[in-house]
C-alpha cells in the first residue's frame, strides 16, 4: 500500500473571496491564536523603552479631565447632572480613549503591518481586530482610577453597573465597524491615515463627554442618537453614575447605526480583501 501523505506533502490552495457575501468569518476563528499574539505584540511594542510604561493609559484621560475640569466645570460651569464634574468627565473620557485608540490603531493598521501582509497568507481581519483588543487593557488600568475616584467623592456603583460591559461592547463594535472601513481605504488612499487625528477630535467634541446630553435639545435627541458613542457615554454614567441619561429610544438608534457600520465594514473589507497585498 502507498504511504499516507504527511502533513507536509498536503497542499493548500488559497482563493480570493468571491461575491459580496462570502464573509468566512469561520476562518477568522481559526486564526485566533494569531490574534492573540497580535494583540500581546501591540502591549509590548507599546510600552517598551518607555519611562512611565503603562501609567500612560491613566495620564492621558486624567490630564483631559484635569483641563475639562478647569475650563468647562470651574470657568463655564457646565452642569455635570449633580456629579462631581471630575469624576463627570472622567467616567466618559474612559469609554471615548478606548474608542478613539480603537479607531486610530485599526485605521493604520494594515499599513503598519505590510510586511506581514505581503509575505504569508492569514485572515487579513485579524490585524484590525487585535488592533483593537490592545486598547482593552488601557481601559482596565485606568478604570481602576475611576473607582478610587468615585471614592474619594463618596459616590458608590449603582445596580446598573453590570450593564457597562453592554455599553463597552457597544463602544468596540462601533470602532471596529469604522475601523474596517478605514482600514480599507488606507490602503487605497493613504491620506486617509492624515484625517484620523481631525476626524477623532472633532467626533469627541459632537460626543457628550464635556457636556451633558441633557444639554440637548429633546427635539434633537433622536438625531444626535446617530452618533454611537453619544449612546455609549450615556449608558457608562448611568450605570456608574446613576445619571438622568438612562437607556431609551435614542440608544436603540446608536445600536442600529453602530451594526449597520459593522456589517457593512465587514462587507467592504472582504470586498476590498482582494488587492491589499498589490496596494500595500
Amino acid at each position: 500500500m502507498p504511504p499516507s501523505p504527511s502533513p507536509a506533502d498536503e497542499v493548500i490552495i488559497v482563493r480570493p473571496s468571491r461575491g459580496w457575501l462570502d464573509l468566512n468569518l469561520r476562518e477568522v476563528w481559526r486564526y485566533r491564536e494569531l490574534i492573540y499574539f497580535l494583540t500581546w505584540r501591540d502591549i509590548k511594542v507599546r510600552y517598551k523603552q518607555t519611562f512611565l510604561g503603562a501609567s500612560w493609559a491613566v495620564l492621558q484621560p486624567f490630564l483631559t479631565m484635569v483641563v475639562f475640569t478647569l475650563f468647562f466645570g470651574r470657568l463655564a460651569k457646565i452642569p455635570s447632572d449633580n456629579v462631581p464634574y471630575p469624576v463627570f468627565s472622567y467616567a466618559a473620557l474612559l469609554p471615548w480613549q478606548l474608542f478613539s485608540k480603537a479607531l486610530n490603531d485599526a485605521g493604520r493598521s494594515l499599513v503598519a503591518n505590510r510586511n506581514m501582509i505581503t509575505k504569508v497568507y492569514f485572515p487579513r481581519l485579524a490585524i484590525p481586530i487585535a488592533s483593537l483588543l490592545g486598547g482593552v487593557v488601557d481601559f482596565t488600568i485606568a478604570f481602576l482610577v475611576l473607582l478610587a475616584m468615585m471614592a474619594y467623592y463618596g459616590i458608590a456603583p449603582t445596580a446598573h453597573a453590570w450593564t457597562l460591559l453592554l455599553f463597552l461592547l457597544l463602544a468596540l463594535v462601533t470602532a471596529l465597524g469604522i475601523g474596517l472601513w478605514l482600514s480599507a481605504l488606507n490602503v487605497l488612499y493613504r491620506d486617509v491615515g492624515y484625517t484620523l487625528p481631525f476626524l477623532t477630535q472633532a467626533w469627541m467634541f459632537i460626543t457628550p463627554i464635556a457636556y451633558s446630553s441633557t444639554l440637548v435639545p429633546a427635539k434633537w435627541r433622536l438625531l444626535y442618537a446617530l452618533n454611537p458613542m453619544a449612546g455609549v457615554v450615556n449608558g457608562f454614567r448611568w450605570a456608574l453614575l446613576d445619571t438622568p441619561t438612562g437607556p431609551d429610544a435614542s440608544l436603540w438608534v446608536s445600536v442600529a447605526v453602530s451594526l449597520v457600520l459593522l456589517v457593512s465594514g465587514l462587507f467592504f473589507f472582504r470586498r476590498m480583501e482582494r488587492q491589499f497585498a498589490d496596494r500595500v
